[in-house]
This record gives C-alpha cells, sequence and structure tokens, in this order.
C-alpha cells in the first residue's frame, strides 16, 4: 500500500488543489524530496515535522508549510496516524502578486524565507470550506479559484501571520509541547502535565510559547480541537457526539467556542460546506 494518496479536488491554468494523505509510518527522517514547484501546504488533520537542512517545523492545523521550488526537505511522523494536508499550487506569476516582499527571498521568483507560517481562524475556515465544497461537487471552479486566493491572501497577510522570534531552544521545547497536543487532542491537559512530560518548567513554557506562537498554549490546543472539527463537521449529523470526541464538556461549550473562533455555529458551518463556500 502506497504512503501517500493524493486526490485532485482542483485545476485551472491558476490554481491546483489536491487532497493529500500520508499514512505516517515513517518515524524518523525521510529520505530527500524536492519540491518542483512553490506551492502552500495546508495540514488539517493530524501532524509531521518538515526538515530544511538543521531547522525543522510542525506542521499542523494552526500552520501553513511554504514548499519552495528546487528545495531539499525531509519529513518525519513522531505521532501517529498519519496527517492529511490541502496543497494549493498557484501560478507562480500570480503568486509573486500575492505574496508580500518582506515573504521572499527574491522578487524575480516566489522563493519563501520562512519554512511555515501560523495562520489564523479565518483562514483555518477557508482550507475547510474550499476542501469540503470542492470534495462534495458544490462549488463551481471559478468560486473555488476565487476562494483559493482568499485562502493564500489571508494566510500570507502581516495581519494575520506570526513570525516565530525565539531561539532554537524555546522553539524545540514549543515544538515538543505541540506533538504531546497533538498526540491527544481530546485530553484535557494541564499546564503542570504538558511541563512535566516535555521537561521544563511551567512558568518558562508558558514564556516560551507565547514566544514563538504569539498566543496562550490553551488558545492553541483549543484551535487544534476546534480544526479538527472542521475536518469532521460536514459528513457528522451528530454534532452533540462530536463535541463529547473533541473533549468537549456539552454540545453548547462546542457550538459557543466554535462560533467565537469561526463566526458561525456548527450547523450553519455545515450547511455552508455542503451547499456553496461564501
Amino acid at each position: 500500500m502506497s504512503e501517500f494518496t493524493v486526490q485532485p479536488l482542483l485545476q485551472t491554468p491558476l490554481v491546483a488543489a489536491h487532497d493529500v494523505h500520508c499514512r505516517g509510518e515513517c518515524r524518523h527522517r525521510s529520505a530527500e524530496e524536492c519540491a518542483t514547484a512553490t506551492h502552500l501546504v495546508f495540514p488539517y488533520r493530524g501532524l509531521f515535522l518538515r526538515h530544511v537542512g538543521s531547522t525543522q517545523s510542525v506542521a499542523d492545523a494552526n500552520h501553513v508549510l511554504l514548499f519552495n521550488a528546487a528545495q531539499d526537505y525531509q519529513v518525519s511522523h513522531p505521532a501517529s496516524g498519519g496527517d492529511a494536508c490541502l496543497s494549493l499550487s498557484i501560478s507562480q506569476p500570480l503568486l509573486r502578486e500575492l505574496a508580500p516582499a518582506e515573504l521572499l527571498q527574491r522578487r524575480d521568483e516566489p522563493v519563501f524565507h520562512a519554512q511555515s507560517l501560523r495562520i489564523d481562524e479565518r483562514a483555518q475556515v477557508l482550507v475547510a470550506l474550499l476542501r469540503h465544497s470542492l470534495g462534495h461537487g458544490s462549488i463551481e471552479p471559478l468560486e473555488a479559484e476565487s476562494l483559493a486566493l482568499t485562502l493564500v491572501c489571508r494566510s500570507l497577510g502581516p495581519r494575520t501571520t506570526h513570525a516565530p522570534g525565539a531561539t532554537r531552544a524555546r522553539q524545540r521545547l514549543v515544538d515538543r509541547a505541540k506533538l504531546l497536543l497533538a498526540s491527544d487532542l481530546t485530553r484535557r491537559w494541564t499546564l503542570a502535565e504538558i511541563a512535566a512530560e516535555i521537561g521544563g518548567s511551567p512558568v518558562y513554557l508558558t514564556q516560551a510559547f507565547q514566544q514563538v506562537e504569539g498566543m496562550p498554549l490553551y488558545r492553541y490546543h483549543l484551535r487544534l480541537r476546534l480544526a479538527h472539527a472542521l475536518d469532521r463537521i460536514a459528513d457528522c449529523e451528530d454534532v452533540a457526539a462530536l463535541a463529547l470526541d473533541l473533549g468537549f464538556s456539552s454540545h453548547s461549550h462546542f457550538s459557543a467556542a466554535f462560533r467565537q473562533a469561526y463566526g458561525r455555529t456548527p450547523s450553519a458551518f455545515r450547511q455552508a460546506a455542503l451547499t456553496c463556500a461564501s
């Protein structure tokens, strides 16, 4: 059985979208791979690590991964379960227009400085709407193109991204915390439990996480759980059961958190995903 399955969702002269699933059986670094073109990858389920030289980035539903053309990289899966991602390839001239100059190494071709950027709740919703609506055939190509370009603008825009600004030691500590959270999204972690598991004090972990990710650890964890809801909700008819599966204390608690993050109820999002992307 292949390690990867790739489902084409959209192919136009400007945008290509693919739903990529990886079984995640390679716990250690894979053989070197090389992207043929610069593209953006939005993990929406599971987690993996991407290694470029001596640096690594955690790929989870709170981030977009920036793959540069002709750049070697490796992938590892420290957590079980594999991953699933929405991969977007934008025509190179258009991507040059969309990407802010400060994110690019040079203007004549779209090559990014960073490996990844944190995305906000609105970008997470756009990922889910685009994937669900294309998967269910409820969106026309023109609307899908517009939605994809909006997602790219939102993800790369300076208003919504957060560039890590910490030492490598702090970055690695935060990465360990992310891996731990992803290992059991439904668990109601305490700060002391996380700190004990990854080997650090609660105060230091709190400070490091805020510096690296620009948000408190509890909010980061909540957004991972809600992103998992975005992944499942289009095909879920029992929202109350989903809420309990994701570790929320009640349907009302889940609905309130979902609406606060995404501006609509779970039921309203499900309806939008199955009918149109607007």
